[in-house]
C-alpha cells in the first residue's frame, strides 16, 4: 500500500513544470501561502521569491536565483510590481511562460513609475504617501480598501501596518530586455482594482499579446481568490498539467 508521502511524490513526478511566485511592493512572499498550498497539493514544485523591493536589479537577481533552484521548466508568476520583476528576470532559458496578476508589464526603457503616473481619467490611483528617505508606502488608513478589499479586515489592517517600504530604485528603474517579447504571457485583470487601474492592466495585456482573463477582484487577488489564481497559473503550464 502506498503511503500518503509516496502518493504525493508520485503526483509531483507527473508535473513537468515548476512554479515560481514573485510578490509585489509593500508585501512579502507570505501573501502567496494559500496559492502555494493549492498548487503544492496538486503536485507542483512551487518556489516563492522574497524580494527586497529596494532596486529592480536586486529583485531581478533574487528572482533569477530562485529560478535556478527549480528542477523543471518554470512558470514565472508576478503580482503587481512583481510583473516588472518577471519582465526583467524572465529571459532565462528555463522559463517557459510568464503570468501577470494585476501586474505591471513595462516595455523596454519604461519604468513602473512611467506607467503609474500616466493619466487614467475616472479611475483611482494607488494612495501612496510622499516618498520618505527614498521609499514609498501606501497610506495605512486607505490600504485595506485600496489594496485588499474583499480580504478579512483583521488581515488587511495587519498588512497595512507591516508594509515593506518600496524603494524608488525599484519604482523608477527602466526595463532592459522585456521577457514577454520572447515568452508566452498570461494576464489576469482585476476589475475592482484601486492600485493599478483596470484600463492600464487591459492596455498592458494587449500590448504584450497576453492570454487574458478578467476577475471581479481587488488588487490582492491571490488573497481574495486563491483558487482562481492557482487555476489560472496552471493554465499557463499547458494541458499536460
Amino acid at each position: 500500500m502506498m503511503t500518503t508521502a509516496s502518493v504525493l511524490t508520485a503526483m509531483a513526478a507527473e508535473k513537468d513544470v515548476s512554479i515560481v511566485l514573485v510578490h509585489g511592493a509593500f508585501v512579502d512572499a507570505s501573501g502567496w501561502q494559500d496559492v502555494y498550498n493549492i498548487l503544492t497539493a496538486d503536485g507542483y514544485e512551487v518556489l516563492a521569491v522574497q524580494n527586497p523591493t529596494v532596486t529592480l536589479d536586486g529583485d531581478a537577481e533574487a528572482t533569477r536565483r530562485v529560478i535556478a533552484r527549480a528542477s523543471k521548466p518554470v512558470i514565472l508568476v508576478g503580482h503587481s510590481y512583481g510583473g516588472a520583476v518577471i519582465t526583467e528576470a524572465g529571459n532565462l532559458p528555463n522559463v517557459r511562460s510568464l503570468v501577470y496578476l494585476a501586474a505591471f508589464a513595462p516595455e523596454a526603457g519604461q519604468s513602473v513609475y512611467d506607467i503609474a503616473t500616466a493619466p487614467t481619467p475616472g479611475e483611482d490611483k494607488a494612495p501612496l504617501l510622499p516618498p520618505s528617505d527614498g521609499f514609498l508606502l501606501v497610506d495605512p488608513v486607505k490600504f485595506p480598501t485600496a489594496f485588499a478589499a474583499g480580504v478579512d479586515m483583521v488581515t488587511t489592517r495587519f498588512m497595512a501596518n507591516a508594509q515593506v517600504p518600496w524603494g524608488l530604485g525599484a519604482v523608477e528603474a527602466k526595463i532592459s530586455k522585456p521577457a514577454w517579447k520572447e515568452k508566452p504571457a498570461y494576464f489576469m485583470v482585476t476589475t475592482e482594482d484601486h492600485m493599478i487601474p483596470p484600463s492600464q492592466q487591459r492596455a498592458m495585456a494587449a500590448h504584450i499579446k497576453a492570454k487574458v482573463v478578467e476577475i471581479a477582484s481587488s488588487h490582492a487577488v491571490m488573497l481574495s481568490h486563491p483558487q482562481d489564481v492557482a487555476t489560472f497559473i496552471v493554465s499557463a503550464a499547458g494541458p499536460s498539467n
